[in-house]
């Protein structure tokens, strides 16, 4: 269900209690989407489908290679070869609660193996440039970040929230996804993924399925 769909179900409650019903679920709504991953901004209103998209599953998924990000008019200078690099793409927005939990990550990460082979490519998808360089003044990084301006990448890609990232084996193809950000238990994972692709080329030629979650 989507805010929308709460907004339309206001008729068939009556007066003020349609008000009060449909504040209630919409504070919900936002406060269980932003416990899993951005899909609605923090001033309460939607995001546009066009960069978080409401469908269930995305259109690219482990196994798959990942499109070049080049052919899709993003903004801003991108790493000048990835062949034979581990990859990190992560999609994010200034507007985005967890995103400013993961940034820290992200530089942790690229600071702690890319002298291995590691490459972090951050796509903020904000409508707004300024916004996106508020968002990096207040958290700098090191690795290098675009605007997917158009929102072609995103689309294509069908990111369903914010922060969604894509870990890519050294032959482009994505070998594990994250999304939304939980913190240590992210941490954890990307760290033994990460250590596991960037082994001598070799010892990952079959395809390693996703680590899984131990509920804790």
């Amino acid at each position: 269900m989507d805010i929308d769909s709460i907004q339309a179900g206001k008729a068939a409650v009556p007066g003020g209690v349609a008000g009060r019903v449909g504040a209630w679920l919409r504070a919900g709504l936002i406060s269980a989407l932003m416990a899993m991953g951005c899909a609605a901004r923090a001033d309460g209103a939607p995001e546009p489908r066009s960069a978080v998209s409401g469908t269930n599953a995305p259109a690219v998924k482990v196994g798959d290679t990942f499109p070049d990000p080049a052919g899709f008019g993003v903004e801003g200078e991108l790493p000048r070869d990835l062949k034979g690099k581990v990859v990190i793409i992560d999609f994010w927005a200034s507007w985005c609660g967890p995103c400013q939990e993961s940034f820290p990550l992200m530089e942790d990460l690229y600071r702690r193996y890319r002298s291995e082979g590691l490459v972090v490519l951050a796509v903020n998808v904000d409508e707004s440039r300024s916004a996106m360089r508020t968002f990096l003044a207040d958290n700098p990084v090191s690795f290098p970040v675009v605007r997917d301006v158009k929102r072609r990448l995103v689309a294509r890609v069908n990111v369903t929230s914010m922060p969604t990232s894509f870990l890519l084996d050294r032959d482009g193809v994505v070998r594990f996804m994250h999304p939304g950000y939980k913190g240590h238990e992210t941490k954890r994972l990307y760290t033994r993924e990460i250590e596991q692709l960037l082994r001598p080329q070799g010892t990952n030629a079959a395809p390693a399925p996703p680590i899984p979650v131990t509920p804790k």
